[in-house]
């Protein structure tokens, strides 16, 4: 004698309604196990889009499946497959490694200013600070050298409201730049710099695939004498594209050229007190 809790046929009736509670939801996270019961096909989920979920089975073979509501089953449960969420996006980050401001605008620019000594030096700035730089309305100026810094400093006419920030090349103690730096004594000015002979040697060796800079003789030109210790022809400009083409984030360049950097545009982006 037949029950009469069943029909004929035990599986008869709709497999995807469940008898208590809905049909679960499960996120098609990349791995998950699941089977298609209209085919049998069973595999582990490699993608899912708006288009579907694609399961591939342990012979690699991969199908593409809507995400149809309870058109799954995991471990025989129905389930309804829904793309997963979104990680969260971490926020975009300049060259220097700030976050980057979205739809940022030209502003006008501040009296403030910061001066480098040569064009390589202000195009490498712009390369990993440029953003920075707009964000904060600061103007880099280059000076092809600093003999004349302190007449220099004199006709910019610092104020609280109008610093300068002044980055210098080889800034050792006893070199020709640090006794001219030392004549600079305003209260408005910041001159400060790295250790290195000139900016090239900033950006890390490795970053331009090289095992170290050259230790260039004296009396001899010292981009010059770099090309030649590394053969690359005796086309400055052409080195220094290939350099400053190597240069993708602050990480290419070494500590005491980016805190110096860094310490400048504090300064001359300070609050007037």
């Amino acid at each position: 004698m037949r029950s009469r809790d069943y029909g004929n046929d035990v599986l008869a009736g709709d497999w995807r309604r469940p008898r208590k509670g809905r049909i679960p939801e499960v996120p098609a996270e990349p791995g998950l196990v699941a089977e298609d019961p209209d085919s049998g096909f069973c595999g582990a989920v490699v993608g899912c889009d708006r288009f579907g979920v694609t399961l591939e089975d342990r012979f690699g073979k991969r199908r593409v499946f809507p995400l149809a509501k309870a058109g799954f089953l995991i471990d025989g449960t129905p389930v309804t497959l829904v793309r997963p969420a979104a990680a969260p996006r971490e926020p975009a980050r300049s060259a220097s490694g700030s976050i980057a401001v979205r739809g940022l605008r030209a502003q006008v620019a501040k009296e403030s200013r910061i001066y480098v000594e040569g064009v390589h030096d202000a195009e490498l700035v712009e390369k990993i600070w440029g953003h920075d730089l707009r964000v904060e309305g600061v103007v880099v100026e280059y000076l092809e050298g600093v003999d004349d810094l302190p007449a220099i400093v004199e006709e910019f006419a610092p104020d609280e409201g109008r610093r300068l920030g002044v980055l210098v090349d080889h800034l050792v103690e006893g070199s020709k730049e640090s006794r001219i730096a030392a004549r600079v004594s305003s209260p408005h000015v910041l001159v400060t710099g790295h250790p290195f002979i000139d900016v090239w040697e900033a950006v890390k060796p490795s970053t331009v695939g090289i095992s170290t800079w050259p230790s260039v003789p004296r009396g001899v030109p010292w981009k010059e004498g770099v090309l030649a210790e590394l053969g690359w022809g005796n086309d400055v400009g052409a080195a220094w594209r290939r350099i400053l083409g190597s240069v993708r984030s602050f990480t290419d360049l070494e500590p005491d050229l980016l805190g110096r950097v860094e310490e400048l545009i504090d300064f001359v982006t300070a609050p007037a007190t």
